[in-house]
């Protein structure tokens, strides 16, 4: 049986706005993280930026990022470092500012490692521990990794929210954009096994691994974007990834061994995900009155997922494999960007703004949020995810003729 230090236990507390510098560092504490990472090598700080757009729960927190920055500074920990991942439908230089990342990072002169830059060198990993459980079979060519990450203590930064492909996302899932490059959206079909892969990645390269995840705001729904948020006042921090997870499912409302990457990471005792096996230290969340948070599908997602598995499998590699990619990912841009956040999301994030933790948020750095219009690079994007639309329906359309043949 694998073992490591706070396998198995998670830290809960509730905070509010004047208390959750001094509640992150005590949550911190009671989860071991100490014991969990190392002292005397570099610590990275894995910000989660699902949007370049300010949503309540769906990227880490200002005060997230700093609670952690100034407990690790008083514990001892002097060499850290931010890393950033982009993706094909978030700009991480963006996000980052409008998310008021970069105003902590400057503030307390931590570096940052924008991994998608060309500067950084990626690697080819064969794991030792056991073999891949897909990723070999989506990457044939080899699997490659950022060689910036191999031998730093790694903290994951993620919030409580829901997700369309996974159920929910939290620390196992903010590993993806930093270990996989732009071609990770190849994975989504094979999404719950990737993760396990991806964490028994992270066992073998990290010397320690911690989480410390935020549930000030949370987000059920369409996520990680076209959620609905809702206070909840809460933290959680472990070592464990598996665990606080599981935790996490369980506060939503979801049973944690229903979600399969949790069920497999536990069953191949990379972590415990079964919650009557995970010892809470700290707040009592069997007196949290149920969330009943439930996971929906946006328009977007609901056509990945005829590709990934539905009537349009067949037609996976060239839909998301090919040149034909692009119109995907502008879909989802125009989707969120266009449509989404102009007309629903912008009234939802003022009426945030009007709560304790929206202006706790406001606060930060110069005061102001940038709540944007239809962004003009997207709506000329219009065209080509309007043209992959009309190209997705006609391949339905003639694979219901061919069999309709049959």
């Amino acid at each position: 049986m694998s073992q490591f230090p706070g396998k198995g236990k998670v830290a809960v507390l509730k905070t509010t706005p004047e208390t959750v510098l001094e509640d992150i560092a005590r949550l911190m504490k009671m989860a071991g993280v100490e014991l969990a990472l190392p002292h005397g090598i570099k610590t990275g700080l894995k910000i989660n930026i699902s949007w370049q757009t300010w949503y309540p729960a769906c990227s880490t927190t200002p005060w997230q990022l700093e609670g952690v920055i100034l407990a690790l500074r008083n514990m001892g920990y002097q060499d850290l470092v931010g890393v950033h991942n982009d993706t094909v439908v978030v700009d991480t230089r963006v996000g980052e500012y409008n998310n008021k990342h970069r105003y902590i990072t400057d503030k307390y002169q931590v570096p940052c490692l924008y991994l998608y830059q060309d500067q950084f060198e990626w690697i080819r990993y064969q794991p030792r521990t056991r073999p891949f459980l897909v990723l070999d079979k989506v990457y044939p060519e080899g699997v490659y990794i950022p060689k910036d990450l191999i031998g730093i203590n790694i903290v994951h930064l993620p919030t409580v929210k829901t997700h369309v492909f996974t159920t929910i996302t939290g620390a196992m899932k903010n590993a993806f954009g930093g270990l996989l490059h732009r071609n990770r959206h190849w994975t989504h079909s094979v999404i719950h096994e990737t993760l396990v892969d991806l964490l028994t990645i992270q066992q073998e390269i990290h010397p320690g691994i911690f989480a410390v995840m935020d549930g000030t705001f949370a987000g059920d729904g369409p996520g990680p974007r076209a959620m609905r948020w809702h206070e909840k006042d809460i933290l959680l921090a472990s070592a464990d990834q598996v665990a606080i997870d599981a935790v996490s499912a369980k506060l939503q409302g979801f049973d944690p061994l229903r979600i399969p990457f949790i069920r497999i990471a536990h069953e191949l005792d990379l972590g415990i995900g079964n919650p009557r096996q995970i010892e809470i230290v700290g707040y009592d969340i069997e007196q949290e009155p149920p969330w009943n948070f439930v996971q929906e599908d946006t328009f977007a997602s609901r056509g990945q997922k005829m590709i990934y598995h539905g009537p349009l499998k067949p037609f996976e590699k060239i839909l998301l494999q090919s040149p034909l990619v692009p119109w995907s990912y502008f879909a989802s841009n125009f989707y969120h960007n266009v449509y989404w956040y102009p007309f629903i999301g912008r009234k939802r994030v003022e009426a945030a703004l009007q709560t304790k933790w929206g202006k706790l948020f406001k606060a930060y750095g110069d005061g102001q949020v940038v709540m944007p219009g239809m962004e003009p690079k997207t709506v000329l994007q219009a065209a080509t995810a309007l043209g992959g639309l009309i190209l997705l329906l006609g391949l339905l359309g003639h694979r219901r003729r061919q069999r309709s043949r049959h």
